[in-house]
C-alpha cells in the first residue's frame, strides 16, 4: 500500500455490484454480468408457472385478510349487539314476542252469615268492533250500523259513529243478553265480535240493597258496600307476560293458567239473609199502611255489636238502579237524622242513676202536665195530667216533664258528657259510606229551654243505628258496642285475611244500673204503657215509644202535620238477644209510636226469636198455659154469641161464618156437619184458642192449608169448625192477642145480652197515649 500523501484524496476504489443471495442462484441460467453488460443484454423473465403460483399467493393473502376482516367486523358487530347494546335489544325483542296481559280480578262475593250469596259476578257477554279491520275488510258500515242497532236495541246513528271512527278497539253494546250475543254471532259480520266480560248481579234483587249497593259495569262499586270495599273486593290488577303471534294474539302464558290468581277477596257479613227480609217485607207493609214517606229498621245482637238486618224504605233494585230515583238509594238507616224524641228518655234515666243524681223510687212532680221552664217562652206539656211518677212510671206513661227534670239534675255538662258517652253526636264507624254523626251541640251553646228539652229528645238529632247502638249499651249490662257489619274476609284460595271481633268501646254505666233501666222499661209494653203494642206473647220486651214532630221547613219551630214515630227496644228483656229499633217517616193514618212502630217491632222480634231458636219464657208449661186461657177464654166469647142470638132471636151471618161448629149448627149449616167427608174432602178441624204453630200442625194432619193473619192464638177461622172442605183448600185463620185474666172471662158470662162478637175478633182495643 502507497503511503498517503497529505493534501491528496485516496484513490477511490472501483465499484462492484453486490452478490445475489445464494437462493436465486438456481433461477439464473447464467452468471450475472458486469453493469455494463447488463445494459447491454436483454432481462431474462419468469416461467408462466411461477409467476400463477405467486398470483395465488397474492390472491390467498388478500382472501385471508378480507375473511380476518369480515371476521373482526362481524365480532365488533357482534360484541356491540350483544354487550353494549345488549340490554336495549333484549328489551326489543321482548316486546315483539311478548305482551303484556292485564288480569282484571273477577269481583269477590258478598254473602251472609250463613254463606248464602247476596252479591255475585257472573260472565255476561258484550260486543265491540274493530273499525280499521272492517274498512280493511271493505264492510258497508252504513248496513252493518242498521243490522247491529236492530240486533241490539240502540241508536243506529251512534253505532255508525263509533264505527266510522279510526280506532281498533270501541264498545258497541256492554252485557247483553244470550239471545242478543247470539244475534250478533248470526250476523257474521267482520271486525264486531261478541266476548265475555264479568257482571255483577245481585240475586236476591232488592234485599239489602241499601247495604250491598252496586257496581257499574267496568266492576267499579258506586255505592254501599261495593264502593266502601271496592279495593279489596275487585282485588289488584296485575299484568302478566304471555307469547303472542305475529298478529299479537296470546298464545300460552303460564301464570294465566291459575285460576285464582284473578279472584277479588270474598267478605262474610253479619247480616242474617232471613231476618233481613223480615225486616224489610214488615217495615214495607207499615209504610203503605199508614201511608207514611219513608222509614228505616236496625236488628242487632246486643252482646257483640253484629247487625243482623238493616233495611230502609223506599227502596231500589241494585241490578237496574237506574229504574229508581236517586232518593230511593239512600240508606236512610245512617243518613238520616231525626229528633229522637222519647226514645232518648231511657238513656237520660240511666245517666241519671248511673251519676247518683237519681233514686229508683224517687217521686218526680211532673207538674200535672204543663211546665214553664222559662217565662215568656212556650211550655214543655205532657199528654195527660201526671202529677207525682216514679222513674219507672215516667217511661211507662212518657212524661216529658219528668224525663226534663231528670236530666236537668244531671247539669249541662254531666248530661252532654252522658249523651257523648251513649255515642250521639259521633259516627259509628261503619264501613259504610255516606254515614252522618247527627247532631248534638256542645252544652255551651244551649239555651235554657235547650237544657230541659234535650232531656227527652228535642234540639239534638239521631241516626237509627246510633239509637239502637244506644239502646244495647242498656241491653247488654252498659257496654258500648262498636256496630259491627262485616264478619271476615277471605281470599281468592278461602285464606282467612280478616276477622271482626267484638268491640267494646266503654263502659256506658254500671250493670246493676243497665238491668234496672231494662226493667223499667218493661212497664212501657205493659197494657197500661204507651208501647202496648210492641208486646210479644210468651216473652218479655223492654222498650220505649217515640211519637215526634219534625221541623217545619217553610217557619221556625215545629210542623203540626209531620211526625216521625218510632220505637226502640230489645227482647227478652231478661237476656237480650236482639235490640230493633224502628223509625216511621211521616205517618199519615196515626202517628203515635206504639201504634205506627210497635206493631213493626212486634212482628220482626217475633220471626228473630224463632229463627234463633229463642224459646218463650217457660217454654212448653207457658204455652200449654197460655192455650189453656185463651180457650177459656173462647168458651165464655162462644157463650156471649149465643146468649146474643138467643135474644135477638135470630142469625147473625156474619158470627157464623167464622164461629165454631156449634154456632154452624145453629146458623143453619147442620147438613154439612152431619154427612160424611166425600172422596177429596175433609173435616175442618176446630181452631179457636190454639197458636200459629199448633194450627199448621193441625191442619196439615187434615189436609188443608192455613192463611195466618195476626198473631198470638186463634181467634176466629173461616171455614169454620165442623165444616167439610176440598183437600188441599185454604184456611182463613185470624190471630189475636186474648186476654189472659180469669176475671174478664167471668166477667162475660155474667153479661145479660152483650151485643154480638165481629167476625174476625183482634187485639183488646188500648187507649193511645201520645209518648
Amino acid at each position: 500500500m502507497s503511503p498517503r500523501v497529505p493534501g491528496i484524496a485516496a484513490p477511490v476504489p472501483a465499484l462492484t455490484r453486490p452478490q445475489a443471495p445464494a437462493r436465486n442462484v438456481a433461477r439464473r441460467t447464467t452468471p450475472v454480468p458486469a453493469a455494463a453488460e447488463t445494459e447491454a443484454k436483454p432481462v431474462v423473465t419468469e416461467a408462466p408457472e411461477a409467476r400463477a403460483r405467486r398470483w395465488m399467493r397474492v390472491r390467498m393473502a388478500l382472501l385471508c385478510v378480507l375473511l380476518l376482516s369480515g371476521a373482526a367486523a362481524v365480532l365488533t358487530r357482534a360484541y356491540k349487539l350483544q354487550i353494549i347494546e345488549g340490554e336495549q335489544h333484549r328489551t326489543t325483542a321482548e316486546h315483539q314476542q311478548l305482551r303484556d296481559v292485564r288480569l282484571a280480578p273477577r269481583r269477590g262475593t258478598i254473602f251472609d252469615r250463613h254463606g248464602a250469596e247476596l252479591a255475585v259476578s257472573v260472565d255476561a257477554d258484550s260486543v265491540y268492533a274493530n273499525p280499521r279491520l272492517m274498512r280493511t275488510e271493505h264492510v258497508d258500515v252504513s248496513l252493518a250500523s242498521l243490522q247491529l242497532s236492530r240486533v241490539l236495541g240502540i241508536d243506529a246513528e251512534r253505532v255508525q259513529t263509533r264505527l266510522g271512527s279510526d280506532r281498533l278497539f270501541v264498545w258497541l253494546e256492554r252485557q247483553v243478553t244470550p239471545e242478543e250475543a247470539a244475534a250478533v254471532d248470526a250476523l257474521e259480520i267482520p271486525g264486531v265480535t261478541v266476548t265475555r266480560e264479568a257482571r255483577r248481579y245481585y240475586p236476591n234483587r232488592e234485599l239489602g240493597a241499601h247495604i250491598l249497593g252496586f257496581a257499574n259495569v267496568d266492576g267499579d262499586g258506586i255505592e254501599g258496600l261495593e264502593l266502601s270495599m271496592n279495593e279489596r273486593l275487585r282485588g289488584t290488577t296485575s299484568s302478566v307476560p304471555a307469547l303472542r303471534d305475529r298478529r299479537g294474539r296470546v298464545v300460552f302464558s303460564e301464570q294465566l293458567l291459575d285460576d285464582h290468581a284473578s279472584l277479588g277477596e270474598d267478605v262474610y257479613l253479619t247480616i242474617d239473609k232471613t231476618l233481613q227480609h223480615v225486616a224489610e217485607r214488615e217495615l214495607a207493609l207499615s209504610i203503605r199502611t199508614f201511608e207514611a214517606a219513608a222509614g228505616s229498621i236496625v236488628v242487632m245482637d246486643p252482646q257483640s255489636g253484629e247487625i243482623l238486618a238493616m233495611a230502609s224504605y223506599p227502596t231500589f233494585d241494585p241490578n237496574s238502579p237506574g229504574d229508581s230515583p236517586p232518593s230511593h238509594r239512600r240508606f236512610r238507616a245512617i243518613t238520616d237524622r231525626f229528633e229522637p224524641g222519647s226514645t232518648i228518655k231511657p238513656m237520660t234515666i240511666a245517666s241519671a242513676l248511673a251519676g247518683g243524681v237519681l233514686r229508683p223510687s224517687e217521686q218526680i212532680d211532673c207538674m200535672n202536665g204543663r211546665w214553664t221552664v222559662v217565662e215568656g217562652e212556650r211550655q214543655i206539656t205532657d199528654t195527660h195530667a201526671n202529677g207525682l211518677l216514679t222513674p219507672a212510671e215516667i217511661l211507662a206513661h212518657s212524661s216529658n216533664i219528668g224525663s226534663a227534670q231528670i236530666g236537668m239534675r244531671l247539669g249541662r255538662q254531666g248530661l252532654y258528657r252522658s249523651f257523648r258517652r251513649f255515642g250521639f253526636g259521633q259516627t259509628t264507624g261503619l264501613p259504610l259510606p255516606g254515614e252522618v254523626a247527627g247532631t248534638f251541640r256542645h252544652h255551651s251553646r244551649w239555651y235554657e229551654r235547650d237544657f230541659a228539652s234535650i232531656g227527652f229528645g228535642q234540639g239534638m238529632s239521631v241516626t237509627a243505628i246510633q239509637l239502637a247502638t244506644g239502646m244495647a249499651a242498656i241491653a247488654n249490662g252498659g257496654r258500648l258496642m262498636r256496630p259491627t257489619i262485616i264478619r271476615r274476609v277471605e281470599d281468592g284460595r278461602g285464606n282467612l285475611v280478616e276477622e271482626t271481633t267484638p268491640e267494646v268501646r266503654r263502659q256506658v254505666m254500671p250493670a246493676h244500673t243497665a238491668r234496672l233501666v231494662s226493667d223499667m222499661l218493661t212497664a212501657v209494653t205493659s197494657d197500661e204503657g204507651t208501647g202496648a203494642e210492641a208486646a210479644i206473647d210468651g216473652y218479655l220486651v223492654a222498650g220505649k215509644t217515640g211519637t215526634a214532630q219534625m221541623a217545619s221547613t217553610s217557619r221556625a219551630g215545629y210542623d203540626d202535620t209531620h211526625w216521625l214515630s218510632s220505637f226502640v227496644g230489645f227482647v227478652p228483656a231478661e237476656s237480650p238477644r236482639a235490640v230493633i229499633a224502628v223509625i216511621i217517616q211521616e205517618p199519615i193514618i196515626d202517628h203515635y209510636g206504639g201504634v205506627v212502630a210497635g206493631p213493626v217491632f212486634r212482628r220482626v222480634g217475633e220471626s228473630t226469636m224463632r229463627h234463633l231458636g229463642v224459646p218463650p219464657a217457660g217454654s212448653g208449661d207457658a204455652l200449654e198455659a197460655l192455650e189453656d186461657r185463651a180457650r177459656a177464654r173462647a168458651r165464655a166469647e162462644r157463650e156471649q154469641q149465643r146468649a146474643a142470638r138467643r135474644h135477638v132471636g135470630r142469625t147473625e151471618g156474619p158470627v157464623a161464618a167464622v164461629g165454631s161448629a156449634d154456632e154452624s149448627a145453629d146458623a143453619g149449616v147442620a147438613a154439612t156437619e152431619t154427612r160424611e167427608p166425600a172422596e177429596g174432602e175433609t173435616r175442618v178441624p176446630g181452631l179457636t184458642g190454639l197458636t200459629a204453630r199448633a194450627v199448621m200442625r193441625s191442619l196439615a194432619e187434615a189436609g188443608l192449608t192455613a192463611q195466618l193473619e195476626g198473631s198470638g192464638v186463634v181467634a176466629a177461622q173461616d171455614p169454620p169448625d165442623g165444616s167439610i172442605a176440598t183437600r188441599g183448600s185454604i184456611v182463613r185463620v185470624v190471630l189475636g192477642r186474648p186476654s189472659i185474666e180469669t176475671e174478664e172471662a167471668e166477667v162475660v158470662e155474667e153479661a145479660p145480652a152483650p151485643a154480638p162478637a165481629p167476625p174476625a175478633p183482634a187485639a183488646p182495643a188500648r187507649r193511645r197515649r201520645r209518648p
